[in-house]
């Protein structure tokens, strides 16, 4: 699939999200009430051209500076540029010229909206996959989302690198997209219907896990996730024999992270200080965290909380010093046996 085919597609194919063939790109409307604020206060050109499939609005985002990849007519950008503030600064690329005219169009009026002396938002036009051919300085984005963008790209690997490229240290990835549960065969990924829809583009989550951590981002955290329901017989036809999800990771710009969660003798105590948090925060799928308990945590995800930007808002016990293995429940365990007596009838190590 080429990229002048997903560009027309996007630009000229799709005049609102109404034209959409599947539910693929849509966002379920469990949206958190200060993000329901923000999309509420955004031009309606602008809601009617979104085309993502989640939400890429993380926490502690005040004073922030993100980059959007593939912004399209700009809805994650406007809803972030509220929630970065007037000291933020929200960044969006995408390569095709009527989606960013769109959003360049709408700059002045939610700059007014919002009550800002100056914009904060900027869009450029240029490639996710050639992150390093535009005026953006390595490491200086405290925070870099997508919307359902990546499954379009030619070169996954290299978006994935050039992500990591711009995060500061300690700075973090969260984005949503479509996975599948195979690899999908070329014959399919060359259609351009099933393409702009998000779904031949998608990649098999074992490959995504391996492309995420050869670029750098060592532990991927998987922070939701749905599958989807096509509801288009022709399209079912297709490729209905696979299954899709959207879901939203998150990766960390932390190099120390492990390749497992190991256990350190760690915990960490919410503060329950996050806007529009005060009783619990949510990590990811498998760390929720209750305000006020003791919570013990791997090294990794320590290292997540203490190392980057949400530190202010946890107390931190232990100092890390002490190895106590794989953490339990939270990776691979030991695989050996256990039980002496099961090694052979006499015990012995060797068989």
């Amino acid at each position: 699939m080429k990229q002048e085919d997903v560009k027309h597609y996007y630009g000229q194919v799709l005049e609102s999200s109404d034209d959409l063939q599947t539910d693929a790109c849509c966002t379920p409307e469990d949206i958190p009430a200060l993000v329901k604020q923000a999309l509420a206060r955004i031009h309606p050109e602008v809601l009617n051209r979104y085309y993502g499939c989640g939400l890429v609005v993380p926490e502690a985002l005040e004073g922030a500076r993100v980059l959007d990849l593939g912004c399209g007519a700009g809805r994650d950008c406007f809803a972030l540029s509220q929630l970065v503030g007037a000291d933020g600064e929200v960044v969006g690329v995408d390569m095709t010229d009527e989606q960013l005219a769109v959003a360049r169009d709408h700059v002045a009026n939610h700059t007014e909206r919002y009550g800002y002396a100056r914009p904060n938002v900027t869009f450029l036009k240029g490639y996710i996959e050639c992150l390093d051919e535009l005026a953006l300085a390595p490491g200086s984005f405290d925070l870099i989302v997508s919307n359902c963008v990546i499954n379009l790209s030619p070169d996954k690997a290299a978006v994935l690198r050039g992500a990591k490229r711009l995060l500061k240290p300690g700075g973090e990835m969260y984005f949503a997209d479509v996975y599948s549960d195979r690899r999908i065969p070329q014959a399919l990924t060359d259609d351009p219907v099933l393409h702009g829809e998000c779904l031949s583009g998608a990649l098999y989550w074992n490959d995504f896990l391996t492309l995420a951590r050869d670029a750098g981002f060592r532990d991927p955290r998987l922070v939701t996730d749905r599958p989807l329901q096509l509801n288009n017989p022709a399209i079912e036809a297709k490729i209905g024999h696979i299954g899709f999800y959207s879901a939203t990771f998150r990766l960390f710009n932390i190099d120390e992270l492990e390749p497992a969660c190991e256990d350190y003798g760690q915990a960490v105590i919410y503060k329950g200080t996050l806007p529009g948090q005060p009783r619990r925060f949510v990590l990811d799928k498998h760390h929720v965290m209750d305000t006020g308990r003791v919570f013990p945590v791997c090294g990794n995800t320590y290292r997540m909380l203490a190392d980057s930007r949400l530190a202010a808002h946890f107390e931190f016990v232990g100092e890390g010093t002490t190895h106590y293995g794989i953490f339990p429940g939270c990776g691979t365990d030991i695989p050996f046996d256990r039980d002496a007596g099961s090694s052979g009838a006499n015990g012995s190590g060797c068989c």
